[in-house]
Parts: structure tokens; C-alpha cells; sequence
């Protein structure tokens, strides 16, 4: 932690305001503040982030690479203060100067890096990693871009260009010294030389350089500084004759311009196969290299380093790997192989089929030839090995390469030594259901490592009233040890600390309303339920069933103004991928819902949608403090985990779930009576899908709630959604919608009419978000990052985080 005075903050930021922009800084405009801010803080760490780099270097340690498509940090101004312990020294500080540090703040952009969970959660195991002092670092893509910035036209999604870097990055550190180049194409052969040893011959290949750019990840209050290394492209001096226009040059920039771009072509599928080589080789190499630069034999390269697959995106590794091994460092093949099983581990993030890549065999045979050859030998010896213990057909199921595709799941599966679900429920569905063949190979690979969440940032951060409420009454041991918020569970009967949380809620409440005036127009009662759900649009999510349960209710108010229910603010926070027409259509139907519902003057604001446009980690920064339930409605054994469930959770919502996920772990740690369960459970879906016995139509002709509730999508009820409101009746029924929606309806307004009676219940729904924030610390991204450091990648604390821990627990036990 370190120890600055406000004093000494004040002279240090006019003086960066002087050096950087020659003025004074009551003059600045808030953008120029920012980036002289950003310049100070790098400098109040940049020695600690040195010493932590020649810790690990000097005494050897073993580090973890985590590798992944996506990281979504948000803005890190404010996280870099607090885990430097100077968050209150600079608010300090810009009181003192009459410059307003909420404003300066807004200007950071949200680092455009990645959609939703899969990012969010890499977000979180680098703060975490740093945070309980474990060496390890990231290694992603530089996004000029980043997904898109979404806005709703006529209640339509339109993606536009999110140009997050338009005023650069304070944090990052350009290391162009430390580029490498990445080839592709070509042709290879194989030459035997004199020696009878066969080489690999590259021809007429094309080269793009690797940048990296270094992000510092930065421990809570522990000297404690990571890595996250982003690679950006450039055109290799060498090449620069090849690029003559501008449209040749930008297939080069097109390589970091955005996250997942659009795949509905065969154009858009070799962009993404090129991005995802670009970020590996570049990322294994530079790995390679500075192992070598230890000293040490390559065959232990394994006891130094672990190469983490975050989802299949980053599953060249495994052949990458091994083409550094065997061509550039000429191990043997079973010697490279054993290495690289020994290296690399893999975190399966689905259970949906269709989400599991699959590249076409010629695709990745014209892009990287000698990658292919390593995945084709791969794929060999894994069949001749496995035949000779294992039946056929179990063999050839299980196989890198079929039908003329290359299943990257597969190559994660066989070159790794452990394959690991996010919750339990989704670990024993990849054992019993989705990956069972590759458990009956490989039995000790498989593991669960329940997600978790960077609960500083969805606490400290986020809801900074609550964190002090917490302080006064348990101390501030917390902020470093989330089990400390089991003590929570004393005040569990104090209506005083109860009525000061709900005080604490209400304030978080009025600031996000006050907010959605402003930027939707809409008045929203405060005392209202606010029910939330924020998640990228997916049909199993089941967004669409809560906006049914909207229209339902709508109509019941519309025959009833005097219905006797809680008002409630139904808050969506969505974005859809670009070429998923069906999700922009309930986008769309949503937003149509909301303008038909808000503009209703006879139902008396009883109730009220909202969708956030744009919903980012900013957003949800501002709508998860506020919320009071938390939807998580997916149909069960269809999410693997869930974050958002953990981050409501931790700020006091009460779940409405489905067993699905992480859900079945909040239900364990809070309680049956602490959050509301619906629908069926996994076993009850497979029973469906096994008998074939769900008819949509059925519920839709037999249940008379659902009759009208669907044919208000096609009647005209709706307005502006006729395209749209037809496309999401025939899906529900026409098409017997394959998650279930219409069978959990009823199950899910029976539920919701519990939240009601519990919410007229003050007291007991105050206690119940108490249970649910002093039961989250189970899912703290500290504790999982943790299990993966002792039980996959086998990395410990340095010597220094060790003493550091120490006087920690010493200091805590004193006090």
C-alpha cells in the first residue's frame, strides 16, 4: 500500500498537468485531467511493477498465462486507486484543487475488450491473481474497436464503432521492442535430411507483427503488480511492399479491429480463425522466449510455465506449441507432447453444442499449413493410442478431426492435462452428458471450478455506501477477505442495521432513476421493485420469457388499474451479436413493450420497462446496487455458470432462478427460503428431450394465460412488431421452442407472485438481502482463482506476497 499524502497528490498532479499540457489544472478540461491523472498513477506503481517482474525472474517462479478472445475490465481509474490504497487520497485531493473527480472519472471509456461473461470473468482472475499476490498474467487481443457500441433506433439494435482508444490508454505500455511476427499461409513440406530427420519446409507465407501492449494488473493493497498483455498488429517493415492500398492494409488492421466479427460468411469465419492464431502464436512465442531467457532445460518448461484455455477460442495452443517445440526447438515429438499435455489446461464454458468451434479442415489447412499437419499427427496418434484400449466408435467420436472439421474442443480435451466446468452442475453435465465420451478417456482430467466474481469492484467500487455500512459494523477486514461478510449473518435480526441497509438501497435506487430520466426519458418510482436482468440476449437465457410475464401483467392491469401488486421497474440490460436476427428481434419487442407500457396513463405506474442502451460494465456498475431482484431464468442444464447471479447477490438482490448454473450453489449458500426457485430441474429437461413429449402448441391451445399473452404479439396489441412479434410466436410454438419456455411459464408467474408477497414484507425481504450479501463470499474470484492456482496450474505466492500475507493476518488478529 502506498503511502502518499494528499499533499504530496496534489503537487504531483499539477505537476504531470504542467509537464504533459503546459497548464494550469483549474483550467484543464476533465479529458486532459484524466490522462495527467492516469500518467501520475502509472508512475506511483511503475516501481512496484518492475520488482514484481524481477521477483518472478530472479527466484524463477512458476507463472500462469491465462488465454483469452476476451477480457472486459470496464474503466480501471478507480480500481487502480483502490488496490494502490489512494482512492480516498485523490478524492481528497480534487476537493482540495476544486476539481470535480466524479466528472473526471466519467471521461475513462470502458475498455472495449470483451461482450459479456467470458470477459468479465478474465476480468475478474486478473484482479484476483494480483489481488492474493499468485503470478499470473493475461494474454488477449488490443481491440481497436472492441465488440459495439450498441444504440437502439425505433427500438432496433444498431451497432456502431465503439472507439474506445480514440483518446489513447494511460495504463497500457507499448513494448515494440518485444514484437514478434506471426505467419500464415503458404504452402509446407517436409525435407529429409542428411541425417534421415524429416523438417518442415514454409513457403510464400505472409507475415503480420505482433505488438504487445502491456496492461499492469495491480493488487489490492499488496505491492503486487501482473500482467495483462493485449497484442495489437502492425504491417512488418519487410512487408510493407505487399501492402500498396488502403484496403490491403486494412485486412492487416482488420486482425484487432473487433471483437467477433460477423461469422454468417465464410469471410467472416477466416477473419476469426486469424485472429485467434494471431493472439496465440504471438502469445506462446513470446512465452517461449523469455523460458529460454531463464536458463533452463526446455523439457521442464512445464515446471515453469501454465498456459491456460479459457473456452475454445484459445485452443491452438496446443498445436502451436508443439510446432515451437518440434520445428524451432527440435525436441522430439513424444517429448514435445508430454510437455505440452503437462503445460496446458482447459475451462469449457458451454453446454450448447453450436458453441463449441468448429473450423472447416480446408480453412485451417490454407491458413496455417503446418499447424494442420501438427493437428493431423495429433489426431493420428490420439486414435492409434486410444484404439488399442478403447471401442471404435468411442474413439472416433472423440477424434480432433471429423467430418471434414477440426473440433477445437477436442484439441483443448487431449492436449491438456485438465478440463474444468464453472459450476457444479455444469461440471457434472460435461462428465455425464455433453463431454462423457472424453470422461471415459481421460477420468482425472475432468474438475469443477465454481466461477467467481471480483467482489471489491461489485462492492468497493460499485456500491461504495454499502461498503462503509459494512466497515461500521465489521470492520474493514472484509475488503480483503470476503468471509469476513459471513459475520454479516450477526445483524440478521437488527432491525436498526436492517432499515440503514435498506436506507443504503434506496439511495442506489434514486441514483439509477434519476440516471434512466435522464438517458430514457422515463419516470420510475424509486420504491418500486426493481427487477433486473443483465446479460448478453441469448434464446436459453429466457429473456423472452420475462418479457411475456410483462405483457401478462400489463393486461391483467389493463382489465384491473386497481390490481393490488407492488409497482415494479422491469429493467433489461442486453446486447445481441450482430448476426443474431432473433435476439435483435425481442430486442426489439422488448423495447416496443416498454414505449406501449410507459405511455399508459391508466395503469397508474404500476408498472414500467426499461431497456439500457448500450449496457456495459459502467451500467452495470449503476444497476446492480440498485436492484432488488435478480433474474436468472435460463432453462436448466443450459448455463454454465452465471456472474451476474454473484454480483446482484453480493449487492443484496434476491434471486429468482431456475436450477441452472450457479444458481444451485446460491440456493445451497443462502438458503431455500432466502431465494425463489422455479421451473424444472436438469433431469426433468432431459426427460423432455428423451421422451420427445413437449408440445408447445399444447400449452399455447390448452392454457389460456399463454393464449392471450402470445396473441398479443400478433394481434396488434403490440404495436410496430409485426415482423418481429410473428417471428417470436412461431418460434414458441410453431417451431416447438426447444427451451421450454411456455412449460416453465407458469411455474415462473408463480414465483413472481412470491416476490410480491415478499416485498410487502419489509423486514423479512431486508433480511433476506442481508443473508444473500453475507452469503456471497463464497464466490469471490479470490477463492477461485485460488483453486486453480493449488489444484490445475500448480503456481504459489512469491516470497514477498508470502511475507506480505503474514503481516497481514498478524496485523488483523491484533485488531
Amino acid at each position: 500500500m502506498l503511502q502518499i499524502s494528499k499533499e504530496q497528490f496534489v503537487r504531483d498532479l499539477k505537476d504531470r498537468m504542467h509537464e504533459k499540457y503546459a497548464q494550469k489544472l483549474k483550467d484543464a478540461k476533465p479529458e486532459e485531467v484524466y490522462l495527467a491523472l492516469g500518467s501520475l498513477i502509472k508512475k506511483y506503481y511503475s516501481n512496484e511493477w518492475i520488482e514484481s517482474r524481477a521477483e518472478l525472474t530472479d527466484h524463477r517462479a512458476k507463472q500462469a498465462y491465462y488465454f483469452s478472445i476476451e477480457f472486459l475490465p470496464g474503466k480501471m481509474l478507480k480500481s487502480n486507486l483502490l488496490n494502490l490504497g489512494l482512492l480516498d487520497v485523490a478524492r481528497e485531493a480534487f476537493r482540495e484543487v476544486g476539481v470535480d473527480f466524479e466528472a473526471v472519472a466519467a471521461v475513462e471509456p470502458d475498455m472495449a475488450l470483451g461482450n459479456g461473461g467470458l470477459g468479465r470473468l478474465a476480468s475478474c482472475f486478473m484482479d484476483s491473481l494480483a489481488s492474493v499476490g499468485l503470478p499470473g498474467n493475461g494474454n488477449g487481443i488490443r481491440y481497436g474497436y472492441g465488440l459495439f457500441k450498441q444504440k437502439i433506433v425505433d427500438g432496433y439494435q444498431v451497432e456502431l464503432p465503439d472507439e474506445w482508444l480514440s483518446h489513447g490508454n494511460p495504463w497500457e505500455v507499448k513494448k515494440a521492442g518485444e514484437a514478434l511476427d506471426v505467419k500464415y499461409g503458404g504452402n509446407v513440406y517436409l525435407r529429409r535430411e542428411a541425417d534421415g530427420e524429416l523438417t518442415p519446409v514454409s513457403e510464400n507465407q505472409w507475415s503480420v507483427r505482433a505488438v504487445p501492449y502491456d496492461n499492469p494488473m495491480i493488487g489490492y493493497e499488496n505491492s503486487q503488480v501482473n500482467l495483462l498483455r493485449l497484442w495489437g498488429v502492425e504491417i512488418p517493415t519487410s512487408e510493407e511492399g505487399n501492402y500498396y492500398t488502403i484496403e490491403q492494409r486494412r485486412h492487416v488492421e482488420d486482425i484487432t479491429s473487433v471483437l467477433y466479427p460477423d461469422d454468417s460468411n465464410y469471410d467472416g469465419q477466416l477473419l476469426r480463425l486469424i485472429q485467434e492464431y494471431f493472439f496465440v502464436s504471438a502469445g506462446v512465442q513470446s512465452i517461449v522466449r523469455y523460458y529460454k531467457e531463464l536458463d533452463l532445460p526446455l523439457e521442464e518448461i512445464h515446471t515453469k510455465i501454465a498456459i491456460h484455455i479459457n473456452d475454445t477460442h484459445p485452443a491452438l495452443c496446443v498445436p502451436e506449441f508443439m510446432r515451437i517445440l518440434v520445428d524451432e526447438e527440435g525436441m522430439s515429438w513424444e517429448k514435445a507432447w508430454d510437455v505440452t499435455v503437462k503445460t496446458m489446461s482447459y475451462t469449457n464454458h458451454t453446454i450448447l453444442a453450436e458453441a463449441l468451434e468448429k473450423w472447416p479442415t480446408q480453412m485451417v489447412a490454407e491458413l496455417l499449413p503446418r499447424v494442420f499437419q501438427i493437428i493431423q499427427e495429433i489426431d493420428r496418434r490420439f486414435v492409434e493410442t486410444m484404439s488399442e484400449i478403447h471401442p471404435g466408435d468411442l474413439v472416433e467420436r472423440t477424434r480432433i478431426i471429423q467430418n471434414g472439421q477440426v473440433h477445437m474442443a477436442n484439441l483443448s480435451i487431449i492436449g491438456g492435462h485438465s478440463v474444468n466446468g464453472v459450476a457444479k452442475i455444469h461440471s457434472d453435465l460435461l462428465k455425464n452428458v455433453v463431454l462423457h465420451d472424453f470422461y471415459t478417456l481421460y477420468p482425472t482430467r475432468f474438475n469443477n471450478k465454481t466461477n467467481g466474481i471480483a467482489f471489491r469492484r461489485w462492492s468497493q467500487i460499485a456500491n461504495e455506501n454499502m461498503s462503509k455500512l459494512i466497515d461500521e459494523n465489521i470492520g474493514k477486514s472484509w475488503r480483503s477477505d470476503a468471509n469476513e461478510l459471513n459475520r454479516l449473518m450477526n445483524y440478521e435480526t437488527d432491525s436498526v442495521f436492517l432499515g440503514k441497509l435498506a436506507d443504503v438501497k434506496l439511495a442506489n435506487k434514486e441514483r439509477l432513476a434519476k440516471y434512466i430520466k435522464e438517458h430514457n426519458g422515463i419516470d420510475i418510482n424509486p420504491n418500486a421493485i426493481f427487477d433486473v436482468q443483465i446479460k448478453r440476449l441469448h434464446a436459453y437465457k429466457r429473456q423472452l420469457m420475462n418479457l411475456l410475464r410483462v405483457v401478462k401483467v400489463y393486461l391483467d392491469l389493463k382489465e384491473n388499474p386497481n390490481l393490488e401488486i407492488p409497482p415494479r421497474v422491469v429493467i433489461f440490460g442486453a446486447k445481441a451479436a450482430p448476426s443474431y436476427t432473433y435476439a435483435k428481434s425481442i430486442i426489439k419487442a422488448i423495447n416496443e413493450v416498454a414505449n406501449l407500457v410507459n405511455n399508459d396513463k391508466t395503469i397508474n405506474d404500476k408498472l414500467k420497462v426499461v431497456f439500457m442502451e448500450n449496457y456495459n460494465v459502467t451500467l452495470a456498475e449503476l444497476i446492480i446496487p440498485a436492484a432488488d431482484v435478480s433474474e436468472q431464468i435460463s432453462l436448466a442444464s443450459k448455463e454454465a455458470s452465471g456472474t451476474s447471479n454473484m454480483k446482484l447477490m453480493l449487492n443484496g438482490a434476491v434471486t429468482v432462478a431456475t436450477l441452472d448454473g450457479a444458481n444451485v450453489e446460491i440456493k445451497e449458500a443462502v438458503g431455500d427460503e432466502n431465494i425463489v426457485i422455479f421451473g424444472m430441474d436438469e433431469d426433468e429437461v432431459y426427460s423432455h428431450y428423451n421422451n420427445h413429449d413437449y408440445s408447445a402448441r399444447w400449452h399455447y391451445e390448452n392454457n389460456s394465460v399463454i393464449n392471450r399473452v402470445l396473441n398479443a404479439f400478433v394481434d396488434g396489441t403490440i404495436p410496430n412488431i409485426n415482423r418481429e412479434g410473428q417471428e417470436i410466436f412461431d418460434s414458441l410454438v410453431t417451431y416447438n421452442d426447444e427451451y421450454f419456455t411456455l412449460l416453465d411459464f407458469p411455474s415462473y408467474l408463480e414465483a413472481q407472485e412470491r416476490v410480491d408477497e415478499l416485498f410487502r414484507d419489509v423486514e423479512r425481504w431486508n433480511r433476506m438481502s442481508l443473508v444473500n450479501i453475507a452469503k456471497s463470499a463464497r464466490f469471490s474470484s479470490d477463492a477461485t482463482v485460488t483453486r486453480y492456482a493449488k489444484e490445475i496450474w500448480d503456481i504459489k505466492p512469491t516470497d514477498k506476497q508470502r511475507s506480505y500475507e503474514n503481516a497481514r493476518q498478524a496485523h488483523a488478529q491484533f485488531n
